[in-house]
């Protein structure tokens, strides 16, 4: 490591400016970079005749490419195989590697750092939300270079490590799947058993007799994005209904007046509420220590007969029996945005058996959710070592303790 000179930028990097041809009747891939590391990545198809307000530059493979904004933020990666060819605006530079003097994939995993980003922090200046990565700056910076096969043994050292870290990420996604699909058995194998021995019977026949028992909105006007305020009686939306859970998140909020206004839809303790829009079919029933709240047009609420039906029950087998969520999920009407027609939710079938029997049931089910819930937990925490161990392994790497 003494032996390793700091070298500038400057002078293992070269920019490139190849302009793209843009041809009006042809489609062109355009690319980003994300932040903290997470790659270089298609932003989308655009056709050339919607590219033509300003110059595009072709991208390589093998160049590295960075944010102009957010290289402070750790944009920054090497243009992969598959993204050769693609545009960029003059807001992502790029850059020719120096192949002789450095190896492409160190130069990425470099960039990965934390180190590395402070220094694009540096070479960064404007004012509040007009900080630019300054490029002479940036190429006057200094990194100290290892020859090329200690290079390459870094880069073969860190690729085996990380491999060995999504493998076992994978295998954490599969477990919590499983999980999932614990429940989804579960509730689908006592719902195929229970409609051998008993009928069943519609969504609307296990709703109370009140007026609006099954409802959504409001539309249109009588609620409006502008009359939104940060504090207040909450909105519950899509982000507040949960797979079997309620969480309150407080994103959208209404005036008490608005409120007033909005009283037919007001939500109570014990309510069902099923999503219509973004996630289709997500169900939980409302919690009895709830503050007064009112729904919006993206969540249908559904206020059950107590005597005839326990919530809860009602809100396992929306989520999680195949037989209700195939007829469900077959409802989605619409077509820029895929919805669920909430008047046929009125008409999903359910097992119509004793009161009693339900409650047993969801005592079963309760039990077996915290086991998963308690399993789900360790694998939370598992994640979060995992994330945790590569910006670790690039520490010890680029300290040239690995």
């Amino acid at each position: 490591m003494i032996e390793w000179q700091a070298t500038p930028l400057g002078e293992l990097l070269s920019r490139s400016t190849e302009i793209a041809q843009i041809q009006p009747d042809e489609s062109y891939k355009e690319i980003t970079v994300k932040l903290w590391g997470k790659g270089v990545v298609l932003r989308g198809i655009a056709s050339g005749a919607g590219l033509n307000d300003s110059r595009r530059f072709l991208a390589r493979k093998g160049q590295l490419i960075l944010s102009r904004i957010d290289a402070r933020n750790g944009a920054i990666g090497i243009v992969p195989e598959s993204l050769d060819g693609s545009v960029v605006s003059s807001d992502f530079p790029l850059f020719r590697l120096d192949t002789n003097r450095v190896v492409p994939e160190y130069f990425e995993w470099l960039g990965k750092t934390k180190p590395f980003v402070e220094l694009c922090q540096r070479a960064s200046e404007g004012t509040t939300n007009r900080v630019r990565l300054q490029e002479d700056r940036f190429l006057n910076l200094q990194i100290a270079l290892p020859p090329l096969p200690e290079q390459r043994r870094i880069v073969a050292r860190i690729e085996e490590l990380a491999a060995k870290i999504n493998e076992a990420r994978t295998l954490r996604i599969n477990t919590v799947n499983e999980m999932d699909a614990i429940m989804r058995s579960a509730v689908t194998r006592i719902d195929q058993d229970l409609r051998t021995k008993h009928s069943v019977a519609e969504l609307e026949d296990f709703a109370s007799g009140q007026r609006g028992a099954l409802r959504s909105g409001p539309f249109g006007s009588a609620l409006l994005h502008s009359e939104f305020v940060i504090e207040g009686i909450p909105a519950i939306g899509i982000q507040d209904v949960q797979e079997n859970r309620f969480e309150l998140t407080r994103r959208w909020n209404v005036t008490p007046e608005k409120a007033e206004e909005l009283r037919r839809y007001t939500i109570k303790p014990r309510d069902i509420l099923v999503t219509v829009m973004g996630t289709l079919g997500r169900a939980c029933v409302v919690p009895d220590d709830i503050p007064r709240m009112v729904s919006t047009k993206h969540v249908w609420t559904v206020t059950i007969d107590q005597t005839r039906a326990e919530p809860k029950w009602v809100s396992y087998w929306l989520n999680f029996s195949s037989l209700v969520r195939d007829d469900l999920l077959g409802q989605g009407t619409g077509t820029a945005i895929p919805g669920l027609n909430g008047e046929k939710i009125r008409a999903l079938f359910l097992p119509d058996i004793p009161l009693l029997d339900q409650q047993n049931i969801v005592a079963e089910l309760d039990a077996l959710q915290a086991q998963v819930d308690a399993l789900k937990k360790l694998q939370a925490e598992t994640a979060a070592e995992l994330d945790a161990l590569l910006p670790s392994i690039l520490d010890k790497a680029f300290k040239w303790q690995l």
